[in-house]
């Protein structure tokens, strides 16, 4: 009998494993893509330049925006802190979305690659966290 209950119990514990890596992989791609956003708008913002001026951002505004996107991704990092990570990067992501919507660039790539990263934050945190799925569940 602990044999077919070991058997049963095996395919859950491995798809678990696997989720869980995949959600440690969705969770380090946005801290990295945020870190180098971040680190861009902070030391070379003329790279951006084109896109910030499209946009209607002052070029004054890295050195706050980089910050604040550097801040973001380090909550996210942390496990302490990555719900309220995921927040602010939802609501930074959200307004580089509306500001794409904004000038007329409706699924333009920098509007996709924002909402693929907002959905990689929180698919990354319910794949990998159960109190996540408890609280967001999908299938009931």
């Amino acid at each position: 009998m602990s044999e077919t209950m070991n058997l049963r119990q095996m395919p859950k514990t491995v798809a678990l494993h696997g989720a869980l890596w995949a959600g440690r992989i969705m969770n380090a791609f946005v801290v990295v893509a945020l870190a180098a956003d971040g680190t861009i708008q902070l030391f070379a913002p003329a790279q951006i330049a084109g896109m910030l001026q499209e946009t209607g951002f002052s070029m004054d505004l890295t050195h706050v925006v980089g910050p604040i996107i550097l801040a973001c991704a380090i909550l996210y990092a942390i496990p302490a802190t990555t719900v309220l990570g995921a927040i602010l990067v939802t609501g930074f992501l959200g307004g580089a979305i509306c500001a794409h919507v904004r000038i007329g660039e409706l699924g333009s790539a920098p509007e996709i690659i924002s909402l693929l990263l907002g959905a990689m934050t929180w698919g990354g945190l319910y794949a990998r966290h159960p109190r996540i799925r408890a609280v967001l569940p999908l299938i009931r």
